[in-house]
Parts: C-alpha cells; structure tokens; sequence
C-alpha cells in the first residue's frame, strides 16, 4: 500500500490518512467475505473448503501489520453483528459462527494476518520470503481451528488433526503459492511504477 499506511497511527495523523486507512479495512473485509463465500462443504468434517484462508493469507502480505490486523478484527465483527460474511452454513450465523466448528479458525484470522505481515516485513520480500511468512500464517489458521474442533466436539488432537487439517493441507499449499505470488508481483509491479 502507499508510503504514508505503513506509518504509525498517531493522533497527529490527517483525516485523509484516517479516511483512507478506513477504505483499506473496508475493502480488505470486503474481500475477506467475498472470498469466504466460496465455499464447499465436506462430507466427512464440519469445516467447509473455502478461499477464506486465501483473503488472510493475500492481504497479510500486501498491508502493513496494523492494518492486516485491523482488517480481520472488523471482518470478524461485521459477521458476529450478522452480516453474511462467513463461509454460508445452513445452522449457524452471527456471533453464534464464531463458536461453532470453525470458530478456530475464524478466530485466528486477526492474528494469523498480524504475523504474516510482521514476518515479510522482516525478510527480503521476495517470494521465499512471502510464501514462507504465508506458510506461518496459514499453520496458525489450521494449528487453532484443530485445537477450537477438538474442545467444541471432544475429540482427541489426533482425531481433529484429521478432521481440520489434514483435508486442507493440499488446498493451503495452492493457496500460499498463490498468494505469494500476487503478492510478490505487486510489489515488483509498484517498484516499476514509482
């Protein structure tokens, strides 16, 4: 994003920076939601494949950390307020969302966002470095969502490791190749335009 976002939020700060801080946590849930809302249930575990995980990995690469953060944190408020922005599931909507079986990982979107950002920040910022950081993140998403099914349904870890990790690995490994990519590709495309 543009120079001025990546700099700490003062009270100092213009209300242009604010309005425009405002618009890239809007369009950042925005495009959470929209993603979320590709989904496909699995038969065999109540975790449905969706390109949720995708919108976390992609925007944590592309803002700075606060924003990552800020972006998730209203994400997950604009669905506990109700607003269809989870993954479509005929049982649950709302704040209920969040304790049912994919409350993990829906909870662990802020952070896993949060260390995407801070990690290819820290690095070279080429693609290693973004799909690595990406990596991180997205073991966070499944490490929590595993932890969050074995509590809510009593399961062993191994049995939720089965259920909430295992079918997804192929898929997050498609999705962090990708958002690397983008993410690496955007960053050259603004280096040739500046």
């Amino acid at each position: 994003m543009s120079k001025e976002l990546s700099l700490p939020l003062t009270s100092t700060a213009t209300p242009a920076f604010w309005l425009s801080t405002a618009g890239i946590v809007i369009l950042g849930s925005a495009f959470a939601a929209v993603c979320a809302r590709v989904s496909v249930p699995l038969f065999f575990t109540p975790v449905p494949l969706s390109l949720a995980p995708f919108a976390v990995l992609l925007l944590g690469l592309l803002l700075p950390p606060r924003l990552a953060l800020a972006t998730f944190v209203a994400y997950l408020a604009e669905g506990a307020i109700g607003l269809p922005v989870f993954a479509p599931t005929p049982v649950v909507s709302g704040l209920a969302h969040l304790f049912g079986p994919t409350g993990g990982y829906l909870l662990a979107y802020p952070l896993a966002a949060l260390l995407i950002a801070v990690l290819y920040r820290g690095t070279g910022r080429g693609f290693t470095s973004a799909a690595l950081s990406a990596a991180a993140g997205s073991l966070v998403i499944l490490a929590c969502g595993a932890l969050w099914l074995a509590v809510l349904t009593h399961t062993s870890i191994q049995s939720a490791f089965a259920l909430a990790v295992l079918p997804f690995l192929p898929g997050d490994v498609l999705k962090i190749v990708t958002a690397a990519a983008l993410a690496t590709g955007f960053r050259r495309l603004r280096h040739r335009s500046a």
